[in-house]
């Protein structure tokens, strides 16, 4: 695709667009051929591909930038210091969001890129290789899918939104069924597509809000940014913008504060 503003993107961007790239030349072998699944002690699934991606990840970022902290999804964090102290800037990964998807041959999948810079997300990497689809941001220079400005939507109104959301149990399990329910009510159009594809559509302009709980920082980490930089806006459930509280509402914005009045409120 063509894009239709040139940005001049920083080398951590290019980067992390080149081995997004790459990790996901690995995980598409493996969904091509089948993957053998196994279940972590958590009880969510792990496959050879994740753990292949997330060392590639790891071992070209450590050579490119030694100096940096990494937190990943299957090896957890590295580069902190012996006295603990808080790394200045650290990468986030996920080298598989969607592995459920993954697993059984459904293309909603994704690698995921970030970097935090003094607690703030700086840039983000979507890239899904079965449907072609690159997703891109960095602070003060918009949001981008393969080369093209993205954009959130310009709906203002709760009752013409479309509403997208994660895993009704673990909404349940967190106790907001009563609100999850007025949002359904109140909304215009509700859809479940899942994983990575439910925050794309938010910050294309498809969708007006979604909503996401049980989650962990490398599935929030470039979301976050792609979401902030189309002009949306990222909030957590206890009232602030951290990708650590484990929950989200993304949105345009213009409804955000509507949709959470009632999901908190109901």
């Amino acid at each position: 695709m063509q894009s239709d503003q040139t940005i001049q993107t920083s080398h951590e961007l290019d980067f992390a667009l080149k081995i997004a790239a790459k990790a996901g030349e690995i995980a598409l072998n493996y969904f091509r051929s089948g993957v053998e699944v196994m279940m972590k002690t958590d009880n969510t699934p792990v496959t050879r591909a994740d753990k292949e991606c997330e060392r590639f990840i790891r071992d070209a970022l450590a050579k490119e930038f030694p100096q940096d902290a990494i937190l990943g999804e299957e090896e957890g964090e590295s580069g902190v210091s012996s006295q603990g102290e808080k790394p200045k800037r650290k990468w986030i990964i996920d080298p598989i969001d969607g592995t459920y998807n993954y697993a059984r041959g459904i293309p909603i999948f994704s690698t995921l890129i970030a970097l935090e810079v003094d607690s703030d997300i700086t840039l983000g990497v979507i890239h899904n290789p079965a449907n072609g689809e690159t997703y891109y941001a960095e602070s003060g220079k918009g949001a981008y899918k393969n080369g093209k400005r993205l954009a959130v939507s310009n709906i203002a109104l709760v009752e013409d939104s479309h509403f997208v959301f994660g895993a009704p149990s673990r909404i349940l399990e967190e106790g907001l069924w009563s609100g999850f329910t007025k949002l359904i009510e109140a909304s215009y159009r509700q859809r479940g597509f899942g994983d990575y594809m439910n925050f794309a559509y938010i910050f294309e302009g498809k969708a007006e809000a979604m909503l996401e709980v049980g989650l962990s920082p490398w599935d929030l980490a470039a979301m976050k940014i792609l979401t902030t930089e189309a002009g949306g806006k990222f909030s957590d459930l206890n009232g602030g913008e951290s990708i650590y509280a484990g929950s989200c509402l993304v949105s345009n914005g213009k409804v955000h504060d509507a949709y959470l009045r009632l999901l908190l409120h109901p």
